[in-house]
């Protein structure tokens, strides 16, 4: 009997590990498509509806290979805090922010 209790905790033990290796280690998807709509509200009168930046503006090109290396973290700081003329979004959710992010991965050449 104290053999099969010490196998039952042991599996008891690896399936909590297993579920909390799943739930941990499969990151939410980025919700592009609502990010999406949020930039052709807020965005795109700047940045132009394809996100290629408008050269009267001196808005930068979302597509270009400049934007894209930058770190998420440096994207997400720009988006939040704003940057020159850009205004600060610090109503945006750290899930939206992270979102509009993924949408800006998304419009590389």
């Amino acid at each position: 009997m104290q053999t099969t209790m010490k196998n039952l905790g042991a599996m008891t033990l690896a399936a909590a590990l297993l579920a909390g290796t799943c739930l941990f280690s499969s990151p939410a998807k980025a919700d592009v498509a609502a990010a999406g709509a949020t930039f052709k509200a807020k965005c795109a009168m700047c940045h132009g509806a394809d996100g290629k930046g408008k050269a009267s503006m001196k808005t930068p090109d979302f597509t270009s290979a400049d934007v894209q290396k930058k770190s998420d973290a440096d994207l997400s700081g720009v988006i939040t805090n704003g940057k020159g003329k850009m205004p600060a979004y610090k109503t945006m959710t750290p899930d939206q922010v992270k979102d509009m992010v993924a949408f800006i991965r998304s419009l590389k050449k």
